[in-house]
Formats: structure tokens, sequence, C-alpha cells
């Protein structure tokens, strides 16, 4: 019989989100396991954020809705905050996850920019990231000895045009006022050379012009090290690429982990970690076995030394896998191009997508 569409619809409605959101989802959805992982280590750090905050003042928004709020964004690849505001607004699902009431209206955009330049937000992700990489090694889930390391470039948030000559910039370092129209012009580069020693981007100044065979752009580089079992990440940071940015990432990388009090025994890397040999050197001095491949150019690399090492294949092998965590970090979470600018608020974006990483991967899907 066909069914009537009903002409008024009920004035009252009677439930709350778990009625209208996680009772009607597949007991097996993975969102189930994500989110009460998260709330597992949110509820961990709560004495962590209240030395974050006075004691005086007008309520905040919670810190840990805030953080779901910017694992949801990562997760499923909302492209900007105004339309996570609108996502907080009309989606159920997503009001589920952050924790935000059906009688709350979802909090403005700038919120989260506010948050950022305030650095608190970079703080969340960092706290959230290290406890759950805790909380995965009491189950046994990360290894601390066979570990890969591995750096992308990080489209930076800045046209070629916003670069200035560095001997313009006024004495407290400030770029010369655009031209009339906006640096957004015209601009002919033709038989002008540019280089990071003489020229500094006014839009921002941390990032650096840099290259991985797919033309010169303005970047941030991310460096990672992952662990060899099941391929999270335990350690990252981002730095202005330079010709040995990578090398200096990996082995600070490295010496944090040793710093914890974790003994890593064997690293795996590609061909750039190879070169110079200075990183070589201090993984050897610190017990640890350099897996690095070597150019064909490069015959004499100290790293060789360490290929005939029953190790070495497998670790060629597992440290492919970080491409994984490069990916998703750039693709599903947006980090290809970024929309934020200055290292600090880089990382932050970064601490964010490497938390959503993890919970991801420790959901299994």
């Amino acid at each position: 019989m066909r069914g009537k569409e009903p002409v008024q619809e009920s004035l009252y409605t009677v439930g709350n989100l778990r009625d209208f959101v996680a009772a009607r989802m597949p007991a097996d959805h993975p969102l189930h396991r994500i989110k009460a992982e998260a709330d597992k280590v949110l509820a961990s750090l709560d004495r962590d954020f209240d030395t974050l905050y006075s004691d005086r003042g007008r309520s905040s928004i919670p810190p840990e809705r805030l953080l779901r709020a910017c694992l949801w964004q990562a997760l499923f690849s909302v492209r900007s905050e105004r339309l996570l505001e609108d996502t907080l607004r009309f989606d159920l699902r997503c009001r589920w996850f952050v924790g935000l009431p059906l009688n709350e209206d979802a909090w403005d955009h700038s919120v989260f920019s506010k948050a950022r330049d305030a650095f608190l937000l970079q703080t969340v992700a960092q706290l959230f990231f290290e406890r759950h990489l805790e909380f995965l090694r009491a189950e046994g889930l990360v290894s601390s000895e066979h570990l890969s390391v591995d750096g992308t470039l990080l489209a930076a948030w800045a046209s070629p045009k916003s670069l200035v000559r560095r001997d313009e910039l006024d004495k407290d370092g400030k770029p010369p006022k655009p031209p009339e129209g906006g640096r957004n012009g015209w601009v002919d580069f033709k038989g002008k050379k540019r280089s990071n020693e003489t020229h500094v981007s006014a839009s921002d100044p941390d990032a650096r012009l840099a290259s991985k065979g797919n033309g010169t752009k303005l970047s941030h580089e991310m460096s990672v090290l992952a662990e060899n079992r099941n391929n999270f990440a335990v350690g990252f940071t981002v730095m202005p690429p330079t010709g040995t940015s990578e090398r200096e990432a990996a082995r600070a990388l490295v010496a944090e982990q040793r710093d914890r009090g974790y003994k890593p025994t064997t690293v795996g890397g590609d061909k750039k970690y190879s070169d110079g040999d200075s990183l070589t050197e201090y993984l050897a001095n610190e017990c640890v076995e350099p897996h690095f491949a070597v150019r064909d150019d490069r015959p004499n690399a100290l790293a060789r030394v360490f290929h005939n090492e029953p190790g070495y294949e497998i670790s060629q092998r597992c440290r492919m896998r970080i491409e994984e965590i490069m990916s998703f970090v750039k693709t599903v979470c947006g980090l290809a191009k970024l929309k934020v600018r200055g290292v600090l608020r880089v990382f932050g974006a970064v601490a964010v997508a490497m938390g959503a990483y993890n919970l991801r991967r420790h959901a299994g899907f």
C-alpha cells in the first residue's frame, strides 16, 4: 500500500544523539571505536587541560570538543573551518562525535583561529598524539626497536608573488608595503634569480623555496618517524626545507625517542638519508643500525657497511609503508596545500593529522 507523506510533522520528537546516531549506525562501524578511543585519551588528559586555562573569566569552549572537531575535519576531508562550522550545525553524526548537544548551536569558525593564535590548539593536539601513543604501547601495538623515517614537502599558503628581497626588509624584519593594486598583480620573474638567501615570502616568512622534482614552490617540510610493526606514527617534526633538513629532522626524531627511554636498534630510510655520512655516523655511535638505501654514484657511502646486515632487506620493505602516512596527511587531511601560515601553526595542523591517522589505524580501516 502506498505510504502517505505527512502534511504536518510532529510537534515534539523525544530523543538524544545516541538515539539518533549511535544506535542507528552498524555495530561494526569504525566510528564507534574511533570515538571510544578518542574519548578515553581525552579523559586521561583532563588534568593537563586544566593547567592550560585560567581559573577566572568566562568559560571557553571545551578543548575536548575543539580537538574532536579538528579530528573530524581531518578524518572526513572537510576543506575549511567555515565548512566545518556548517557540518557541526547540520550533521548529526558530527555532533555526536564532537559531543555537541542538539540544543546547542555550533560555535563560530573564528574560534579555531583564536585557539591556534594562542597556541592552544597545537598544545592540545600534541598532548593527544603523545598520550594516544602511550595507550598503543600499553596494548603492545607499537615497536620501539625498528623504525622508519621519511620527509615530504607541504605547499605553503603563500604565492611566489609574495617573495621580496631580504635587503628590502625594515629593521623589524617586516616587508615593504605592497605596490599599488596589491602583490597579486602581474609579475614577470623571467631573468630574475630568486633564492632563499636573497628572498623571503612576505606572506609566510617561515616558508622556503624547495623542490622534489615537481617544480620549485614555497614549502614547509614534514618529517615522520614510524614504527615497523603496525606502521603507527611515533614522531614528527616540521621545519623549513634546506639541503640537510631531512637528515637533521631524522637525527632529532631518533634522539627524542632515546630521550624518552626507548632504544631503537634499526632505522630505515631512502637514499637521501645516506648522503653526507653524518647521520649514519651519529646513528652508529648510538648503537642504531642505519638501514639506508644508497645512490649508485656513491660506492663508498658509509651506509653500505650495513647492507649485509640480516635486517636490512626487512627494513627496506617496511619503510615503504611510511608512504601511507604521507598520503593520508596530504590527501585525506588536505595538507598537501596548507591553509595556515607559520611553522608553529603548520606543526599544529600536522599534529591533528597524525592523531587522526593513528586513531584510524587503530580502528583498522
